[in-house]
């Protein structure tokens, strides 16, 4: 098990990098940095001590592309569900060319779960899938949630994104 900072965009580059240096000593997995500006983004990633991971909040390969040409991220974090999965799969084959490891965003739900292991299981690069598992009670009434066996997510077998979604929970829950 590894330790996975998210720092979303809490901080400037100064504080990232005051960060990155104080979180050292623990050996971090990455440390998750969002940040709008890839040349800043570039400068941390070349002091930090740990890899750094970002791009959750970028869409399409045109955003992506300024991060991946400055060399400033060790894992690229593709949003599946706001891209849709063949932009995502078109996002880590450019990731690749450039030797970048993709991580799905995944916190969602049980069905972005399926989607997020689909993208996971068919790129060449792929380093950690993130799931989100504390959410609201009625969640698994939707979809079954997926099933974790010795630290890994076993992939759903059935047709589509293999999961059943029930709509009738859905129904008996509508937005208000």
């Amino acid at each position: 098990m590894g330790i996975h900072l998210d720092t979303n965009f809490h901080f400037k580059t100064e504080g990232f990098q005051r960060v990155a240096e104080a979180v050292a000593p623990f050996d971090l997995t990455w440390l998750e940095i969002d940040i709008h500006d890839p040349q800043a983004l570039g400068t941390i990633k070349r002091m930090a001590p740990c890899p750094i991971a970002s791009a959750e909040t970028l869409h399409g390969r045109r955003d992506f592309r300024p991060y991946l040409e400055q060399y400033s991220i060790d894992v690229g974090i593709v949003d599946v569900i706001w891209n849709g999965l063949g932009e995502s799969m078109k996002i880590a084959s450019l990731c690749d060319v450039y030797e970048v490891n993709c991580a799905p965003h995944n916190f969602y739900g049980n069905l972005c779960s399926a989607i997020s292991a689909t993208f996971s299981a068919c790129i060449p690069n792929f380093r950690v899938m993130e799931i989100d598992i504390d959410s609201v009670a009625w969640r698994d009434e939707f979809t079954p949630p997926p099933v974790i066996e010795n630290g890994e997510l076993v992939m759903p077998t059935g047709p589509g994104w293999g999961v059943e979604v029930n709509e009738a929970a859905i129904r008996a829950r509508p937005p208000k």
